[in-house]
């Protein structure tokens, strides 16, 4: 599996100058993964996770070949996701320790813990 997290934040961060964002952290659990970027407003928050989940799927499938056959029907993102943005009461330190803290063992790590 620690060949695919690397692989999926060398993909993304070679994503950040042809879709200008910027992947300030990365987290990843046993089935997920969190991102927190910056970008222009070129592009809305949707065209961006579209972007995100076809590159990324795309360019793991060429890398790792072997990785389609893993996966539950082939494919590697689910149908669903969740984009939010900062602010409303949530600071970016927060979010960043969250997705920083993804994949630890123990206690669940929640935002309301911060």
């Amino acid at each position: 599996v620690e060949k695919y997290v690397n692989s999926v934040k060398e993909i993304c961060l070679g994503m950040e100058k042809r879709y200008h964002m910027k992947f300030e952290t990365i987290g990843f659990d046993e089935d997920h993964v969190h991102f927190m970027l910056r970008s222009v407003p070129k592009y809305s928050l949707s065209q961006l996770f579209r972007v995100i989940k076809s590159v990324t799927a795309i360019q793991l499938f060429k890398k790792h070949p072997d990785l389609k056959e893993e996966l539950w029907g082939g494919e590697f993102w689910s149908d669903g996701g969740f984009v939010g943005t900062v602010g409303d009461g949530i600071n970016a330190e927060i979010i960043r320790t969250y997705i920083k803290n993804q994949g630890r063992k123990g206690e669940q790590l929640r935002l309301d813990n911060f």
